[in-house]
C-alpha cells in the first residue's frame, strides 16, 4: 500500500447535496423544498416551535411544579463531608477553599446524609433541621449571622408623604378654628367699646350728685 493510494472506507463519504441546480442534480427543479409555502421561498424563516399559528406544543401542555433560577447556585453538602474538614468553624468560604462546593456558589445547605462525630460550629449557610439536629448531638451548634436590615427606599418615601400629608390636615384643621376666634375677638371689642363710653358719663353722674348734695 502506498500513500497515493489510501482513501476513505466506503460509505464514509458522501458528495454534498447540489440543490438549486435543476433536475439533473438528483433534487429535482424544487431543490428539496416542496411546491410553494413559506419554507419554499427564500428568507420564509419562522421560529422554533411555530405551528402556523395554532397553539403550540409547548402551551398546549400543562405546568407543574417551580424551577428555580438561583438553584445552581446553591449546592448541598453532606454532614460526612463536614466531618472531613479540619477547620472547627465552617462557613461557605472554607468549603470553597476545601472545594467541597464550586467557586461559582452563593450559598451552601448542610443536608443529613451521612454521620458526623466531630464538634463543629457552622456559620452563614443553611442547615436542614435533620443536620442540624445530627450536628447538635454531637457537641457543635450552628451559628446563624443576623444580616441586617437593607433599607428601602420606597418604604422611606412612603413615610415621608405620610408624615406631609399629617402635617397639612393638622393646619387645615386648625384654620376653622382661627376663623371662628376673629369673630368672637371682633364681637368683643363693640362691648368694650360701650363700657368705655359708659364710664365718663357716670363719672359726671356722680359728680353732678356730690355737688347738690
Amino acid at each position: 500500500m502506498r500513500l497515493n493510494n489510501l482513501k476513505p472506507g466506503p460509505g464514509s463519504k458522501s458528495a454534498r447535496h447540489r440543490v438549486g441546480r435543476g433536475i439533473g442534480s438528483g433534487w429535482g427543479k424544487t431543490a428539496g423544498r416542496g411546491h410553494k409555502g413559506q419554507r419554499a421561498r427564500a428568507g420564509g424563516f419562522h421560529k422554533v416551535g411555530f405551528e402556523g399559528g395554532q397553539m403550540p406544543l409547548h402551551r398546549r401542555l400543562p405546568k407543574r411544579g417551580f424551577t428555580s433560577l438561583s438553584r445552581r447556585f446553591v449546592e448541598a453538602v453532606r454532614l460526612n463531608e463536614l466531618e472531613k474538614l479540619g477547620a472547627d468553624e465552617i462557613d461557605l468560604m472554607v468549603l470553597k477553599q476545601a472545594g467541597i462546593v464550586s467557586a461559582l456558589a452563593l450559598d451552601a445547605r448542610v443536608i443529613k446524609s451521612g454521620e458526623i462525630k466531630r464538634k463543629v460550629t457552622v456559620r452563614g449557610i443553611g442547615v436542614t433541621k435533620g443536620a442540624r439536629a445530627a450536628i447538635e448531638a454531637a457537641g457543635g451548634k450552628v451559628a446563624e449571622v443576623a444580616k441586617a436590615a437593607e433599607p428601602n427606599p420606597k418604604a422611606e418615601a412612603a413615610k415621608k408623604r405620610a408624615a406631609e400629608l399629617k402635617a397639612k390636615l393638622a393646619e387645615l384643621a386648625a384654620k376653622p378654628a382661627e376663623a371662628k376666634a376673629k369673630p368672637a375677638e371682633g364681637k368683643a371689642k363693640p362691648a368694650e367699646q360701650k363700657a368705655k363710653s359708659a364710664e365718663p358719663k357716670a363719672k359726671a353722674e356722680k359728680a353732678k350728685g356730690d355737688a347738690k348734695s
